[in-house]
């Protein structure tokens, strides 16, 4: 039937922009630490990029954040959460762990946050896990053994190492809120709205954290090196505010809106895959063989365990994708 007709070829194109925009969001996020980590060994702080990116951000979603000034009436906790964990924690987890790990292990590493979600739900929920969901955490951890080459004695960076876990475990914190903070029905927050006050929220505590006032400005006036050549400062900084940040979460927002959630999780897997690629290719960062096939394994383990829903029936799943796409994804629903 023509009608029939005219909505297949609708959906198929709203499905074709919806991979996309996920492919975007996943390149713009994969490339936040490649353009960071020059400006780290330019001299500036991972502290100080990392509150650079938040407030720049933020600054350009102000007008989202004005618009939706009601969530600060109706849903505090969770824009706090939402910035001390998503925004602030995360951020600044990642970006100290790459100043001491190459991009591409930093991010691998982030990546067992859908495992620990899954230990989150089993031992402090109490509730059952799938089988499956339990064979990606597994596999999650073997890739990390992988990643991390434990048979040479824990080669790597060790506080590195541990940064990269905290950042993971901040992801796990902003599961569980989006889990927990978003199931409202109608009165479900918009996600725009919710990013633009995480951002806030986390701008105003990096402010207090990085001490931005001693800062070494001048550093953004400059160059940094990127494998040998020189890139402008500011340039860089452009891209982790503008593209990295707001491009990325605005993508990624409206991409879930066109893509089923298992779709949307494969995709955003690519992120680590794009990290890691473009730091090899941008700054030189080669991983060995062994490391390449452990991060196939965690990325493998992770996307069984956000792919993977509680035994017992829930609304929503716990671990079904990212952050903001969880936000997108109920709010959608509503």
């Amino acid at each position: 039937m023509p009608v029939q007709t005219i909505d297949s070829s609708a959906g198929h194109r709203g499905r074709g922009v919806g991979l996309g925009l996920a492919l975007a969001s996943a390149v713009a996020f994969g490339g936040s630490g490649v353009a960071a980590k020059p400006l780290i060994e330019a001299g500036l702080d991972p502290l100080h990029v990392v509150w650079l990116r938040v407030a720049g951000a933020a600054l350009v979603m102000l007008p989202l954040a004005v618009r939706h000034r009601a969530l600060l009436r109706r849903r505090p906790a969770l824009l706090a959460g939402f910035g001390l964990l998503g925004v602030a924690g995360v951020q600044a987890f990642y970006f100290a762990s790459i100043s001491r790990l190459p991009v591409g292990v930093a991010l691998l590493i982030e990546y067992l946050a859908p495992a620990l979600v899954l230990g989150w739900v089993r031992f402090v929920q109490r509730r059952p896990v799938t089988r499956a969901a339990a064979v990606g955490v597994v596999l999650a951890v073997g890739g990390l053994a992988c990643v991390v080459e434990v048979w040479s004695g824990l080669s790597i960076d060790a506080v590195g190492l541990l940064l990269a876990l905290g950042a993971a475990c901040c992801q796990v914190g902003y599961f569980v809120l989006s889990d927990q903070g978003t199931d409202s029905g109608a009165d479900t927050p918009d996600p725009l709205g919710v990013i633009a006050y995480g951002l806030l929220v986390g701008a105003a505590v990096l402010t207090v954290v990085a001490r931005p006032w001693s800062m070494d400005w001048s550093v953004l006036g400059g160059t940094a090196d990127m494998n040998g050549t020189s890139v402008a400062a500011a340039l860089l900084l452009s891209w982790i505010v503008l593209i990295a940040t707001v491009v990325a979460y605005v993508t990624g927002v409206v991409s879930v809106r066109r893509l089923s959630p298992q779709v949307a999780t494969v995709v955003a897997c690519l992120e680590a895959v794009v990290a890691t690629v473009l730091a090899w290719v941008l700054l030189g960062e080669h991983l060995s063989a062994p490391q390449i096939l452990g991060g196939a394994i965690v990325l493998l383990g992770a996307f069984i365990a956000q792919s993977s829903t509680p035994v017992k029936p829930s609304p929503e799943p716990v671990a079904s994708g990212g952050p903001e796409r969880e936000l997108s994804r109920r709010s959608t629903a509503a």
